[in-house]
């Protein structure tokens, strides 16, 4: 794809729908006038970041607000009309008085009045008025959960979620997209608290690729969730909440990028809040280009001399170099509200749209040593070209109520959730082979491979929330999940230019539908000042059924079918004793499940590659663990020091397991394999030497002990493999800012992974650098961003095998090293406002996304 292609992708979609949704924004605009006043105290004192908000009697769309500043001064645009102006700010009560607005001007003083002395109350613990201001840390500690804000995040600019993934503590992204956290890639991902189609069927790099960073709020990472979420992902949870602005008024910003290799993107997030109406809209689109490597040798240790001449021919030696590259482009919406009925009834809407188109164009050879009876051999050289392209559409919409109850703060939650997501895929390989520089009879062959994945969602659930007295509160409420996934595969041929003709050794139909309900009830208060805990259970009554169509050796249809109807019990426990004002110890308990994946289950090969094959086991069972943690939390101004230990042992660990077949192919299959003991230390930190100087650290040291035995044919009992193994590994990010004037910031970014030992590989050591600086213009409006990513081209994955059958060199590079130019604008910026109550920093505090964010189950 030449420049001129790819401006026209840059301004004919994404530019045109960027701004098609700025215009329709825009059109909201109301004849104003503008207004000023002063906050003030009894004793006529100035009363700094107090709420302003008028609500027009008339027509709640012309309500709005303000905060005041440090000097008690507000000003905003209002239409004239009749307003009821409610005056809150902490430790002072609220004010109610009426006034007609007819002209521009200044409407004078009001006064507020502190709350009385006896009430008693701490000022955290107000409910009311939060006054937000963005966080001076990128990385902070919370009871239930460790918060990153991507925004400080200079290096993923113009970027996506893979790359700001990258920077999480106690997160890791491998160069193919694998995520994974403390050394487990078994990892739960909702996008706002809830599973969403954006990383649905086709996950791993692409999904990651086609969410931009500058539609990301925060990341949350749970490590060990309560009984209230969901007891699937046995690593935790990460929970990405996109952006949805509090702001009164209109606000947005547009954000666009220019990199090599070649990556466009153009993305808008904008926000309009007046009265009981809060809209949001987010949008964009881009494209990017990868280049990736591969290379693997692979020797067998088979003693030639014992093997019969009927065995021949015999592949001893395999070696294979590939290079592949991707052209996609991404575009997605996402829309929605929320409406404020009253001060106790509120619902909320949204809807999403993605799609990305991918061209993929590989080319892989591979060089063997194949024997034709013990003595001679043939050098055998295959030249493997993939051609093809993948579609993807994904939509999601969303409905949520939620109803205060009485005076107490009891709350009733309600939401839906419909998503829906298909992939289609076509892929053309063209093979020649030759033998001894001489290309063979049937050398050349032709495959068709069309994939066709199809998958249905529906999520409902119900919470509700009891306060019992001041320090306690009860909790319950019930979730079902349902999903169908249809997976449809299927492979013709041609020889020497021949005719076509089915591989029903490769075609098959898959249907996965799975039904989940899920009922929990916890119960969290304190003792004293300093003592908090919290008690869960959580009841899930799983049911699967797999229906498979394939062919048998006489190209036969058969049909068989896998049903699981399973009902488990998963409890929680946490504890937490304040030592003082800034240092918390926590002590936490939880038991979870990882099923298998469909894709786990299906017991049919791939076609993608004749050396590896990959199919499912449908005999393979969840696996479950329990995992204990214990951690320290110390928070200054200056410094946040957060060191957890943790320990996890499971039940029915699931691995993959290669061999070797008489083609000289790898063949990977999972099993379920005994026990497994994992325990490590994961410390996170973060330290101002100066202003002008930000240091982030991560580090996480662990360790596994594994114990059990497997069988590659369950129908001899001959091929029984026991086994035993452990290892010990640790990986760093170092990560630090600087800030030498108000507008400017660079930032360096760096990991290490050390080498790792696993049941069937030896992963060996990776690190990496990169660089980021960023510049604000435009008496702030604007900022100008420059990444370098991988700055010395280092972040390959190394792997080396050893098994009783053979010896297997791999190295994998997703993407070499790569630059990118960003260009931020920010529309308005109001006073951010929110009206509901403010969450209370202690064990009670176990909602993810934050107060508008709904919580998962």
């Amino acid at each position: 794809m030449n420049q001129t292609e790819i401006i026209n992708i840059f301004t004919k979609k994404t530019l045109a729908l960027t701004f098609v949704l700025s215009a329709a924004a825009f059109a909201f605009a109301q004849e104003k006038v503008s207004i000023s006043g002063t906050v003030v105290n009894k004793n006529n004192q100035p009363v700094p970041y107090a709420s302003v908000t008028f609500s027009n009697k008339e027509n709640k769309l012309f309500s709005d607000a303000s905060l005041t500043d440090e000097k008690g001064q507000y000003k905003l645009d209002l239409t004239p009309g009749n307003y009821d102006i409610t005056v809150e700010a902490i430790d002072f009560k609220k004010s109610i008085i009426n006034k007609q607005i007819t002209s521009a001007g200044n409407i004078g003083a009001l006064s507020i009045e502190p709350e009385a002395s006896a009430t008693n109350l701490k000022t955290a613990d107000i409910q009311g008025v939060t006054i937000t201001v963005q966080a001076t840390k990128a990385y902070k500690v919370e009871l239930d959960k460790k918060t990153y804000d991507p925004s400080q995040d200079i290096v993923s600019k113009g970027g996506n979620l893979q790359d700001v993934l990258t920077n999480v503590p106690s997160v890791s992204v491998d160069t193919d997209g694998t995520v994974s956290m403390r050394g487990n890639s078994n990892v739960k991902f909702l996008i706002n608290g809830k599973p969403s189609a954006l990383l649905g069927v086709d996950d791993g790099a692409n999904a990651l690729q086609s969410i931009p960073a500058d539609q990301i709020e925060r990341i949350e990472v749970i490590t060990n969730p309560s009984s209230k979420f969901e007891a699937s992902g046995t690593a935790g949870i990460l929970n990405i909440i996109l952006k949805k602005d509090k702001k009164m008024g209109f606000n947005g910003s547009v954000t666009g990028s220019l990199g090599y290799l070649p990556r466009t993107n153009l993305n808008t997030n904008l926000n309009w809040r007046k009265g009981n109406w809060t809209w949001f809209l987010n949008g964009g689109g881009g494209y990017q280009r990868n280049e990736s490597t591969s290379k693997n040798s692979t020797t067998r240790k088979d003693d030639l001399n014992a093997l019969s001449t009927d065995a021949f021919p015999f592949t001893q030696y395999s070696g294979q170099d590939g290079k592949t590259k991707r052209e996609g482009k991404n575009y997605n919406v996402n829309a929605g509200f929320t409406h404020d009925f009253n001060d106790k009834t509120s619902i909320n809407f949204s809807g999403m749209l993605r799609s990305f188109n991918n061209d993929q164009n590989a080319l892989n050879t591979y060089n063997e040593i194949i024997y034709d009876n013990s003595t001679d051999f043939n050098n055998v050289v295959r030249e493997r070209n993939s051609y093809g392209n993948n579609k993807n559409l994904a939509t999601q919409f969303d409905l949520g109520l939620d109803q205060k109850i009485g005076d107490n703060g009891q709350l009733l939650s309600a939401s839906a959730s419909f998503q829906t997501n298909k992939s289609d895929g076509i892929n053309q390989i063209i093979q020649n082979t030759y033998k001894n520089n001489i290309l063979q009879n049937t050398g050349n062959s032709v495959n068709n491979i069309d994939t066709d994945a199809k998958t249905t969602t529906f999520i409902g659930k119900i919470d509700y929330e009891l306060p019992i007295g001041e320090k306690s509160k009860f909790e319950a409420g019930a979730r079902y999940d349902y999903n169908k996934n249809t997976y449809d595969y299927f492979v013709d041929q041609s020889d020497d230019g021949g005719s076509l003709y089915t591989r029903y050794d490769f075609t098959s139909n898959t249907v996965y539908s799975e039904s989940i309900l899920g009922i929990y009830a916890q119960f969290k208060s304190k003792i004293g000042e300093k003592f908090a805990y919290q008690i869960g259970l959580r009841s899930e009554l799983s049911k699967i059924d797999i229906d498979f169509q394939n062919y048998d050796e006489n190209n036969n249809l058969t049909y068989s079918s896998v049903n699981k109807d399973y009902t488990k019990f998963f409890p929680s426990v946490f504890l937490s004793y304040d030592i003082t004002k800034n240092n918390q110890l926590l002590l936490n308990y939880s038991r979870r499940i990882n099923r298998p994946r469909a894709f786990s289950l299906i017991p049919f090969m791939s076609f993608d590659d004749d050396r590896n094959y990959f199919r499912g086991n449908p005999n393979l069972n969840p696996t479950y663990e329990n995992s204990f943690e214990i951690g320290y939390n110390l928070t200054n101004k200056k410094l946040t020091f957060n060191p957890t230990l943790y320990f996890k042992k499971s039940e029915d660990e699931q691995n993959r397991y290669q061999y070797v077949d008489d083609t000289g192919a790898i063949n990977t299959i999972p099993f379920n394999v005994g026990s497994e003991t994992n325990y490590g230390l994961d410390l996170n930190g973060t330290y101002d030497p100066f202003s002008w100087w930000k240091i982030m650290l991560s580090t996480d040291i662990y360790g596994y002990k594994n114990t059990g035995s497997y069988n590659l044919f369950p129908d001899n009992p001959n091929t029984v493999n026991d086994f035993s193994g452990s290892g010990f590994a640790y990986r760093i990010r170092f990560n630090n800012t600087f800030r030498p004037t108000k507008n400017l910031s660079f930032q360096i970014q760096s990991f290490y992974r050390s080498s790792e030992k696993t049941a069937m590989n030896n992963r060996k050591a990776m690190y990496g650098i990169d660089l980021g600086a960023s510049q604000t213009i435009w008496n702030g409006n604007a900022t100008i961003g420059f990444n370098i990513r991988d700055l010395f081209n280092t972040r390959k994955m190394r792997n080396y095998s050893n098994t009783p059958q053979f010896t297997r060199e791999t190295e994998m590079q997703w993407q070499p090293r790569q630059f990118a130019l960003s260009f931020t604008y920010r529309f308005k910026q109001g006073a951010k406002i929110e009206t509901k109550p403010k969450t209370k920093k202690d064990i009670n505090s176990n909602t993810i996304g934050g107060d508008e964010d709904q919580a998962p189950m």
